[in-house]
């Protein structure tokens, strides 16, 4: 009986996904990763560049990051309670479309109080990007965030040009997100043989599992290698090394392409808990020794800056597909729960990197005020060394890592099936 129910598991992992289902489900978090790039990319170049100071631009990163914390954990013991995976994630969506237009759209706050002073700007964008990130972590955790200078004509066009970049942003999101939600299905919780729901797994069960801290902690540096280097690589690049404004978009580009290349490969790979750790293992070596040129790099060199993107690109995908994975190898087939181990890990992602930012942030003034920047600024700091000593951390806790699957017959041909037929 009990050869017979390991085989029936095994053959239900040896059915491969098709096409569409495959699409639909890759590009229902578009919305959210179009949306993220321009947040963690350009949100505090933005609202520097609108008159707030670094310090105050990082409270407004850092009221998101918590509300998208908190809302992490909220989503996930409402998901697991009652399901509607799907309903959660339209909700979501619609934040998150709401409020980005309304962050880089301009002070909405001021507009309604008729008011253009610093305090209100500031509670104004605080409050839509807490909004934001509310949306994106109701989104997220199914699946798986005026000045005077505005009377300036220089400054109103840069205005105007983020708003049709975020315009554009949720257009192209929407799109995908029709195609998300034609080609799934609602998830159903797991259940038994009586056809009776499950038991839902308690967070009690999670805690008590060694694996769940691991895992946690490499999510966690994850995020912080791709966001904080993310967040500050702007500054880097026009400040640091003296690029031309283009810069601010190359960069980035090239790294969100290798990254997207990168992605492609890796999900034609079969995969194993040996391969998974030497992938983890190879993008965290590639950090440390990107993250050590970016921080040494002198200006009249900053071409260098191009293939350096690339590393950096190639690295980003290594380290956050396998860190997905792990918390996939964590969750297993088993939905009862799940939901409380996707949020509380997004949670520690989303608080650790919020104050991450606004302890860098807070040493702006005082590091990287005038004309000459010398070796130790902030966003050199951020986009280089930082990452990298995160990952020498990531690499430590890699090699304690021991993953030893259940059911070897049914993980090995969920692992090595093709994903495509």
């Amino acid at each position: 009986m009990a050869d017979a129910k390991g085989d029936e598991v095994l053959a239900e992992g040896q059915m491969p996904l098709g096409r569409w289902p495959i699409l639909s489900y890759g590009v229902g978090h578009m919305l959210n990763d179009i949306t993220s790039a321009c947040w963690f990319t350009y949100l505090l170049l933005f609202l520097q560049e609108i008159g707030l100071a670094p310090r105050d631009a990082a409270i407004v990163m850092l009221s998101g990051q918590v509300a998208d914390g908190l809302m992490t954990i909220l989503a996930g013991e409402m998901i697991d309670r009652f399901g509607h995976f799907k309903l959660w994630h339209i909700g979501g969506s619609i934040l998150v479309g709401i409020s980005f237009s309304s962050v880089f759209g301009g002070c909405l706050l001021c507009t309604v109080l008729g008011t253009d002073s610093y305090l209100v700007r500031t509670i104004g964008y605080s409050f839509f990007a807490a909004v934001f990130n509310i949306g994106w972590a109701a989104t997220q955790v199914n699946g798986e965030l005026h000045d005077t200078e505005f009377h300036k004509p220089g400054s109103l066009s840069k205005l105007q040009k983020c708003v049709h970049y975020a315009y554009v942003s949720i257009f192209v999101g929407c799109c995908f997100l029709v195609v998300f939600y034609a080609g799934t299905k609602e998830p159903t919780l797991q259940s038994g043989s009586d056809c009776k729901k499950s038991a839902r797994i308690s967070w009690g069960y999670w805690f008590k599992k060694a694996l769940y801290y691991q895992v946690a902690l490499l999510y966690m540096l994850a995020r912080l290698i791709t966001n904080v280097s993310q967040s500050l690589i702007a500054f880097y690049v026009t400040r640091d090394l003296k690029m031309n404004e283009y810069s601010k978009a190359i960069i980035p580009a090239i790294i969100f392409c290798c990254s997207f290349l990168v992605s492609v490969v890796l999900q034609e790979i079969k995969w194993n808990s040996r391969r998974l750790k030497s992938l983890l293992t190879i993008g965290a070596i590639l950090w440390v020794i990107a993250g050590a040129a970016v921080f040494v790099l002198p200006s009249q060199m900053h071409n260098l800056m191009y293939p350096l993107a690339m590393v950096i690109g190639a690295a980003n995908a290594l380290v956050m597909v396998t860190t997905i994975g792990l918390e996939s190898a964590l969750v297993g087939d088993d939905l009862n729960g799940c939901a409380f181990v996707y949020g509380s890990l997004s949670f520690l992602d989303k608080m650790s990197c919020g104050i991450a930012l606004f302890v860098l942030e807070s040493y702006e003034d005082s590091i990287s005020c005038g004309e000459t920047r010398g070796l130790y600024t902030v966003s050199r700091f951020g986009t280089g060394l930082i990452p990298s000593c995160f990952a020498v951390f990531a690499l430590l806790v890699t090699s304690t890592l021991k993953l030893q699957d259940t059911n070897p017959r049914a993980a090995a041909a969920a692992l090595e099936a093709p994903l495509l037929v």
